[in-house]
C-alpha cells in the first residue's frame, strides 16, 4: 500500500502546498482521501485524472472537498466524452452540497459523475481496501478513516478535537495520519482541532507506528509544530506531513 500527500495545508491553501488530500494505492486501485481546495491540479503530478477508483470526504468544508468541483468538470466533458461514475462517499447531504457549490441544480447535480454514497460509522470493502469509517469531534459531521490492506494499516483522522474515537481507529495502525492544526495555548475552542501535542498523545495511546502531523495552517512555524508533537512523549517515528511525500507500507 502506497500512501501520497498531496496537499496538507490546514484550513485554507498555503504557499507551498494546496489543501487536504491523500492519495492511497494498491494492487492498480487508487482511492482519494479528501479532495480539498487547489489539490486537483498537484494530484495530476502523481496520478492520472481518470486513474481515481473512488474518493472519500471526511467532511464538507471546503478545504476537504471543494476541488470535487473540478474533477466533476474534468470527468464530464473529457474531450473523449464523459467518464463512467465513480463513487464519492461522505456525509449525509454530500450530493446536494457539491450541487450547491458549483451552482447546479440539485437533480441532477454531480450525480451523472459520480455515485454519492452516505458514509455511515462501520467497515466496508473498497476493491483491495477494507475501510473503517468512525465519527471525529468537529463542529460539522466528519469522519476519520482507516484504510487496510494486506496486513497494513492507515489511519486518517480528517478534522477533529481530542477523540477516543480517533485512538480505536488509529489502534495499531502502521501510520496515523493525524492533524495538528494548533499550537498549544490557552482559551483553545473544544472540539474542533488537535494541537501537534495532541496529536501526538493520540498516537501514543493508539499504539501507531508512525505519526504525519497533517492539515498544517500556514501561519504555524513548522519548527514549533515538530517540537511540540515530540514533547507528548511519543515513541516513534515523527514527521510534518509535505506534498509529494510517499509512504510505502
Amino acid at each position: 500500500m502506497r500512501l501520497t500527500v498531496i496537499g496538507c495545508s490546514g484550513s485554507f491553501p498555503g504557499p507551498d502546498s494546496p489543501a487536504s488530500c491523500y492519495l492511497v494505492e494498491a494492487d492498480g486501485f487508487a482511492i482519494l482521501l479528501d479532495l480539498g481546495s487547489g489539490a486537483l491540479g498537484p494530484l495530476q503530478r502523481h496520478i492520472g485524472l481518470y486513474d481515481i477508483e473512488a474518493v472519500l470526504l471526511s467532511h464538507l468544508h471546503a478545504d476537504h472537498c471543494l476541488d470535487l468541483c473540478g474533477y466533476w468538470v474534468a470527468r464530464t466533458y473529457a474531450p473523449d466524452g464523459p467518464k463512467p461514475r465513480i463513487p464519492v462517499y461522505g456525509p449525509e447531504g454530500v450530493a446536494d452540497r457539491m450541487a450547491r457549490a458549483y451552482d447546479l441544480d440539485l437533480d441532477p447535480g454531480m450525480r451523472q459523475a459520480f455515485d454519492f454514497q452516505t458514509l455511515r460509522t462501520g467497515t466496508f470493502r473498497l476493491g483491495p481496501f477494507t475501510i473503517t469509517a468512525a465519527p471525529m469531534s468537529h463542529p460539522v459531521e466528519a469522519f476519520g478513516f482507516r484504510v487496510e490492506h494486506g496486513g497494513t494499516a492507515i489511519a486518517y483522522s480528517g478534522d477533529t478535537g481530542e477523540c477516543e474515537e480517533l485512538v480505536r481507529l488509529a489502534r495499531g495502525a502502521d501510520l496515523l495520519l493525524a492533524e495538528a492544526s494548533f499550537l498549544d495555548r490557552p482559551d483553545l475552542p473544544p472540539d474542533l482541532h488537535l494541537t501537534a501535542r495532541q496529536a501526538g498523545e493520540h498516537a501514543t495511546r493508539a499504539g501507531a507506528g508512525r505519526l504525519v502531523l497533517t492539515h498544517l495552517v500556514p501561519w504555524n512555524d513548522s519548527a514549533s509544530i515538530l517540537a511540540e508533537a515530540k514533547s507528548s512523549g511519543y515513541g516513534g517515528p515523527i514527521e510534518l506531513a509535505c506534498p509529494g511525500a510517499v509512504y510505502e507500507l
